[in-house]
């Protein structure tokens, strides 16, 4: 095996396996190589989204598409006027796999099958005559420089690797992290992103997958999310609490994931609003059990819970209400405060914001501003996304950007 490549990928996920493809669609000439340490590739792509492969999102406006991003929102836009959704929706078309739109704005394959995107990359890497070597974790990464030429070597565990363009697409891999220091390279400690949130609270102990359309807020902070919210054995997750932990990964980092939320059950509607149409309730109910049937949008269990919490007994009729009582319940509706203790993992999705700076990537090509020849692609990068399809968009992007610069 000839060790000498022209390109050198390593990372076989989703970056690597699109920004390798790329690059050889565009110079049929070039020797390419993607190194991945494990001894399968794609494995990210496999278990994302449930087993079906969250390709993209159906948002096909650049300038809108960066409001998903809490890191990077405002480096991707130049990216995405280059590569964004629907030429991502293109691209897997022309290589075989079409794409489906579900109603929250997600995308999938129509097979509902991540290994329909796996067999697209692994048949397109062989058609293009890409060497895909597993089992090799880099070990150590060096640069030689003299007049005449410049090249990288890589040296793995069993294995050296020479290449004149050398491409990271490690994702969260603080090893990697360490040697683009050791590079010059300023890294943003990592730290979780997308997680759930540990509550203990008799409110909603007996309401696992009770669900509701909400907004959040974090007790003394700005952050704030809506969305729908789910509640689970464990606490609180859904939209409305991963976006509030991806937009508050570092804040909530800081406070050790023990804060104070305010959920407002009807989302829109303020506490004297709430308490206005309670006191319209009592008037037009006045001879029926308050915690029968929930007068808001929302589960009657939900509604019997915080009527409880209110300090109304389940007999107790809506003539009977007393002043207190009535604003106890517009409370419980509107700002209902629960404790957090503590963060649970979203399913294999685990996302961290942290990464490369910013600053130091030249956003046109993906290279480093600090090295030349150096190009990065996917999440190794401070850029991290919501849940939907973002963060392999941000891959798809950066890959496609990648291989433009390489090959031109």
């Amino acid at each position: 095996m000839n060790p000498n490549f022209d390109i050198i990928i390593v990372g076989g996920g989703a970056g690597g396996f699109f920004t390798a493809i790329n690059c050889a669609e565009k110079n049929p000439k070039l020797k390419i190589a993607i190194l991945e340490r494990g001894k399968e590739v794609l494995t990210k792509v496999r278990i994302s989204g449930g087993g079906r492969c969250n390709v993209t999102h159906a948002c096909f406006v650049p300038n809108e598409l960066v409001k998903f991003y809490p890191r990077g929102e405002k480096e991707l836009r130049g990216p995405f006027h280059q590569f964004c959704s629907g030429d991502t929706i293109e691209w897997f078309e022309k290589h075989g796999v079409e794409l489906k739109i579900e109603d929250d704005g997600r995308m999938f394959p129509v097979s509902n099958s991540s290994q329909t995107i796996i067999d697209c990359f692994t048949t397109a890497t062989k058609k293009l005559g890409i060497q895909v070597l597993t089992g090799q974790s880099v070990q150590s990464i060096y640069k030689s420089e003299t007049s005449e030429e410049s090249f990288w070597k890589i040296e793995t565990q069993n294995q050296q690797y020479y290449c004149e363009k050398l491409v990271l697409a490690t994702g969260s891999n603080p090893k990697m992290w360490d040697t683009l220091q050791e590079f010059g390279h300023s890294i943003v400690s990592p730290v979780p992103s997308l997680f759930t949130f540990n509550i203990k609270d008799p409110r909603i102990k007996e309401l696992p997958g009770v669900s509701a359309q909400v907004s959040v807020k974090v007790k003394d902070t700005k952050l704030t999310s809506t969305g729908p919210l789910l509640v689970t054995h464990w606490g609180m997750s859904g939209p409305a609490i991963l976006k509030l932990s991806a937009w508050g990964a570092r804040i909530l980092f800081e406070k050790n994931y023990q804060f104070t939320i305010f959920v407002n059950w009807l989302n829109d509607i303020d506490t004297e609003e709430a308490e206005s149409t309670l006191k319209e309730l009592k008037l037009d109910h006045s001879k029926k059990a308050v915690s029968k049937k929930s007068p808001f949008d929302f589960p009657n269990r939900l509604w019997e819970s915080l009527v409880l919490a209110s300090g109304i007994s389940e007999e107790t009729k809506w003539a009977d209400l007393s002043k207190n009582q009535l604003q106890n319940l517009a409370n419980q509706l509107t700002k209902a405060q629960f404790q957090v203790n503590g963060k649970s993992t979203f399913k294999e999705e685990f996302v961290t914001a942290g990464g490369i700076e910013l600053k130091e990537i030249n956003f046109k090509t993906m290279e480093s501003k600090i090295h030349p020849n150096l190009f990065f692609a996917g999440e190794i990068t401070n850029i991290d996304a919501i849940t939907g399809g973002f963060n392999f968009q941000n891959a798809w992007t950066s890959g496609f950007i990648v291989a433009n610069a390489i090959t031109q």
